[in-house]
């Protein structure tokens, strides 16, 4: 989840009252900014520990003492903690696949040092294996968030506070149809989404016990309120589809200079745009509505893949961010994988992700699934083809081989080397 970059209070600096008209023409001008691929990010979202015992709850002043001293750090990327103290990288857009590589892994070993002196280590699950949701950040955008999510179930809570994962961020593309085309990389992303659902599936238990999912993160995702998390009606272009979800999703909550933000009921942005909110939104209000929308592609000017489950070890997050990638962004590999994912995702039904059949057996069976296993094996060929071609070192295609003969040769998924929380030298062998 972005952080509040609006800031939590105060009012908005521009008072003047956003029109339906300019509101589409907004959303269909800012979520796709188009142009050759040349840029990539990543977002890395990692439970935090107790080093020796990551099966003991650490006390919320001890992970406030350790993020005060994790923030004095230099590090090239943006750092924010999550409601339950899990911490985020943002890298900058990076100028190629090893630019965000190498700048990343750089403020990790500052990351891990820092915690390590406190005798903390990162984790990457999908979803805490031991502790129930605890929300340690007290704000008015959490507090909100908290009571609409609580609407629909016990979910919203497990994710705001519990949830991890890696986030790919990619160029939008460019205007032109074709391999490389922003309208085809917008379908590709929803249609190999439940391939990297599979592959990178590393969130078996909850509470100590296992869940029945390898993707335990997922299906967390697919329980919330589906207007926020699920894709956008995909019979319309991108721009108009993405511009009719925005509007037609309802608000999460309503800012307020004094108090408590208000969290209406079923009110659309488009209802409060004509009138049914407690006063006139302004462009700010449309700004912060769009980081309160969670589908598993967001556009954001560029697209960012919400879909994988935070990988463990020391270089796990490579893997997704260095085939990912090489999957958009070679237009090889991208026309390889298209054709490879279109027929599969076909037969899945007209439900949007992550809700679909397709989506839900990637979460609940990882590469067990025949059908989803034959899919990664080609991708996963395109992609190893590629990264040279993209200027990939020894290093990232050794770590990327590796995780391709481990598992996806073997129709395996992380989820399935995870052993049973309750087993002492579990967290010992994740917190790294």
């Amino acid at each position: 989840m972005p952080p509040d970059t609006l800031g939590q209070h105060g009012p908005p600096l521009d008072v003047t009252p956003l029109g339906e008209g300019e509101a589409e023409d907004l959303l269909r001008g800012i979520c796709f900014k188009t142009g050759p691929p040349r840029t990539v990010g990543v977002e890395l979202e990692w439970l935090v520990h107790d080093r020796d015992q990551p099966e003991v709850v650490v006390p919320p002043e001890r992970l406030r003492a350790a993020a005060d001293a994790v923030r004095a750090t230099a590090l090239d990327a943006s750092l924010t903690f999550e409601p339950g103290g899990q911490l985020e990288l943002s890298s900058r857009p990076a100028g190629s696949l090893m630019a965000c590589v190498d700048t990343t892994a750089a403020d990790l070993v500052s990351v891990r040092d820092t915690l390590g002196r406190a005798g903390l280590a990162l984790a990457g699950i999908g979803v805490d294996p031991w502790h129930p949701p605890r929300r340690l950040l007290r704000e008015p955008r959490y507090d909100a968030m908290e009571a609409a999510l609580d609407r629909t179930g016990p979910a919203g809570r497990a994710m705001m506070c519990t949830s991890a994962s890696v986030q790919v961020c990619l160029d939008a593309g460019e205007e032109e149809p074709g391999p490389l085309g922003y309208g085809r990389r917008w379908q590709l992303g929803h249609l190999l989404g439940a391939v990297l659902v599979a592959v990178f599936a590393n969130s078996p238990y909850r509470h100590g016990r296992r869940t029945g999912w390898r993707s335990s993160r997922q299906a967390l995702w697919a329980d919330l309120d589906p207007a926020r998390s699920l894709a956008p009606e995909g019979r319309l272009a991108p721009r108009d589809a993405w511009a009719s979800h925005v509007l037609a999703t309802s608000v999460m909550c309503v800012r307020s200079e004094d108090g408590p933000w208000a969290v209406p009921e079923g009110l659309t942005f488009r209802d409060w745009i004509r009138g049914g909110g407690p006063r006139p939104p302004v462009r700010a209000d449309l700004d912060y509505h769009l980081t309160t929308l969670f589908p598993p592609v967001r556009p954001r000017g560029h697209l960012e893949l919400r879909m994988i489950d935070a990988q463990s070890g020391t270089d796990g997050w490579l893997v997704p961010l260095a085939v990912t990638t090489a999957m958009f962004d070679d237009p090889e590999a991208a026309e390889t994988v298209y054709r490879t994912v279109k027929p599969l995702a076909e037969t899945a039904g007209l439900a949007s992700a992550p809700r679909n059949p397709l989506w839900t057996a990637a979460a609940r069976d990882g590469l067990s699934d025949p059908e989803l296993a034959a899919a990664a094996a080609v991708c996963f060929r395109a992609a190893l083809e590629a990264l040279p071609r993209m200027g990939a070192s020894d290093h990232v295609l050794a770590t990327v081989a590796a995780f391709e003969e481990r598992y996806v040769a073997r129709g395996r998924c992380p989820a399935d080397d995870l052993p049973d929380p309750a087993q002492a030298p579990y967290g010992k062998g994740l917190a790294r």
